[in-house]
């Protein structure tokens, strides 16, 4: 069992950062696999990073966002983050972070259905 909350979205120009933080409470986030996922109005959640359990040795990004964003994990403080750079307007969207304890997440961690839980979402505006 794991809560998680999201902060860090806001209004920012395209070009620009920000920095995205998804808390964990209720337990130690270390034994989850962690995802970003985004959803924008009239589309589909879509999966945007991921990050392996433990050390975090294994991350992925759609393709859309590779060499801009970033996702780590700070255990310590049951955090993960998403760095955001060279935004888009069409990374526009609510940002959800996710948590999964399942042992086949490595074939499936670009699916909504993998995750048990999920976070509030923050919004991120990206104004051109």
């Amino acid at each position: 069992q794991v809560h998680l909350v999201e902060s860090g979205g806001g209004l920012v120009q395209a070009g620009g950062s920000l920095r995205l933080s998804c808390v964990a409470s209720g337990r130690g986030i270390t034994i989850y696999n962690m995802g970003w996922f985004r959803q924008a109005p009239g589309k589909e959640r879509e999966f945007v990073a991921g990050i392996s359990r433990n050390g975090g040795g294994t991350t992925y990004f759609t393709n859309s966002v590779k060499g801009r964003f970033t996702i780590s994990r700070d255990n310590a403080k049951n955090t993960v983050s998403l760095q955001m750079n060279s935004l888009k307007p069409e990374d526009t969207a609510v940002y959800y972070c996710a948590a999964d304890r399942s042992s086949t997440w490595y074939g499936s961690y670009s699916s909504v259905r993998t995750y048990d839980y999920w976070g509030q979402g923050t919004q991120v505006t990206v104004s051109s």
